[in-house]
């Protein structure tokens, strides 16, 4: 009987075996639906000085999180930083926010737009993605 291991590259060493669903005990997606690409994200200061012990108890991957968000950071650079899917990343922001450990705001120019980016700013996106 071949073992699971058998067939990765010696290349593959140094990455991660531990499944998603591991990370997220299950969870698929996120209960958030205000989790954007570009939502950005930052540690509440005074939640991770009162939770000290409690650090312990949680994964690796919130504890990266928090360290990694002490500045405003969008999910997809929290995502690109852990390595990790944007929907797992999702799942663990939730959690944090859920707890107080964490804030999320949607990026400036959306909150000021009521939502929507300006039609300027499209026309300049368009703009810059034709002259590529």
């Amino acid at each position: 009987m071949k073992h699971w291991t058998e067939g990765f590259d010696d290349g593959d060493a140094d990455e991660s075996l531990v499944r998603p669903y591991t990370i997220t005990g299950g969870r698929t997606t996120s209960e958030r639906d205000d989790l954007t690409l570009i939502t950005l994200v930052t540690t509440i200061s005074e939640a991770s000085s009162e939770i000290g012990h409690g650090l312990r108890r949680m994964q690796p991957e919130h504890r990266a999180i928090l360290g990694l968000c002490r500045r405003p950071l969008a999910v997809a650079e929290v995502a690109s930083a852990l390595n990790l899917p944007v929907s797992v990343t999702k799942i663990l922001i939730g959690d944090l926010i859920e707890t107080g450990q964490m804030r999320a705001r949607p990026p400036l120019a959306f909150a000021q737009a009521g939502g929507f980016p300006s039609m300027t700013i499209l026309e300049a996106v368009r703009d810059g993605l034709r002259k590529l």
